[in-house]
């Protein structure tokens, strides 16, 4: 029993033994590896181009360089995707950014021609200012009248804040437009001399002769004015200027142009001369124009004093 006792525990130890040896032997084994890359590494880097692992590399990449370079081929349309999506995603912020600016820029230069129009028919209104020895509050046309009510008005954008009152009488830098009907605070209805209902008094240029100019209903230029002189006697000439001989305080201020008479006309029954006048103004294209109100007048823009000045 003694001797089959010792044999047991010498057998223990030997299994004890061996799996100490076995747990020692991968710890060996890591250690000689490091050693074996530190000891490669050094070799490598001392060498250079004379490396003794140069060849080694070599025969690697011919091995494996073709394969390396069809997986990189085959992997390379994935990993551009995220790439492609982010530049197509920018090119389209682009292309966004370029349609806006092509579409302010087509609007400026779309504007550029009414704008410059605009301004030239300010400047028309100093000259304008000096040339009738009267103060003009500017103001734009931003509404026509109605159709159906068969009246020619429009409602521009200067009222009594302005210094704009009825009767008062409206021009542009070509000639007269009307007369101030009524007002608000802020805008003013102007009957225009085109309408069928407004007369105004007018006066030949060369002969001085004066009658009634009447509107024709139309827009047209062509279609002109009526005018129709106090002296039936008296036959106006063709190309003559019209202007207007009311008064300071009445609804047309005087000496302003009307026109260009066109056509003659002689009524032996009525025993008249009727005259057609071609309209200085364009009804068709109103825009700017500029009412004539008293030197020293109050208002809440700008006035174009007779001298052409702004106050």
């Amino acid at each position: 029993m003694g001797a089959l006792s010792n044999h047991d525990g010498r057998e223990r130890r030997w299994k004890g033994l061996d799996r100490l040896e076995s747990r020692r032997a991968p710890r060996s084994l890591l250690v000689a590896l490091l050693l074996a890359s530190a000891t490669l590494i050094t070799l490598d880097a001392s060498g250079g181009e004379d490396s003794p692992l140069e060849p080694v590399r070599r025969v690697v990449g011919e091995a494996f360089g073709p394969a390396e370079s069809a997986a990189a081929a085959a992997v390379r349309p994935f990993t551009a995707v995220p790439a492609w999506f982010r530049s197509k995603g920018d090119l389209a912020d682009r292309v966004r950014d370029l349609e806006a600016s092509n579409a302010e820029l087509r609007g400026e230069v779309q504007l550029a021609g009414f704008d410059r129009n605009r301004l030239e028919q300010y400047d028309g209104l100093t000259t304008a200012a000096s040339d009738l020895g009267s103060a003009l509050v500017p103001a734009r046309v931003v509404a026509l009248g109605s159709r159906q009510s068969q009246s020619f008005t429009v409602t521009i954008d200067a009222g009594s804040e302005a210094g704009v009152g009825p009767d008062m009488t409206v021009v542009n830098n070509d000639g007269l437009v009307g007369r101030v009907l009524r007002v608000t605070r802020t805008t003013a209805t102007v009957l225009l001399v085109i309408d069928p209902d407004s007369t105004v008094g007018g006066r030949v240029g060369s002969s001085m002769e004066i009658g009634f100019v009447t509107g024709s209903g139309s827009l047209d230029q062509e279609s002109g004015l009526d005018l129709r002189l106090v002296d039936g006697a008296s036959v106006p000439a063709r190309d003559d200027t019209v202007v207007t001989w009311g008064s300071t305080t009445g609804p047309y201020a005087p000496g302003v142009p009307i026109g260009t008479i066109t056509e003659v006309y002689s009524s032996l029954r009525e025993a008249t001369q009727r005259a057609v006048v071609k309209p200085f103004v364009d009804f068709s294209s109103l825009d700017v124009v500029g009412i004539m109100v008293p030197s020293g007048t109050d208002s809440d823009r700008a006035i174009i004093e007779a001298d052409g000045s702004l106050r």
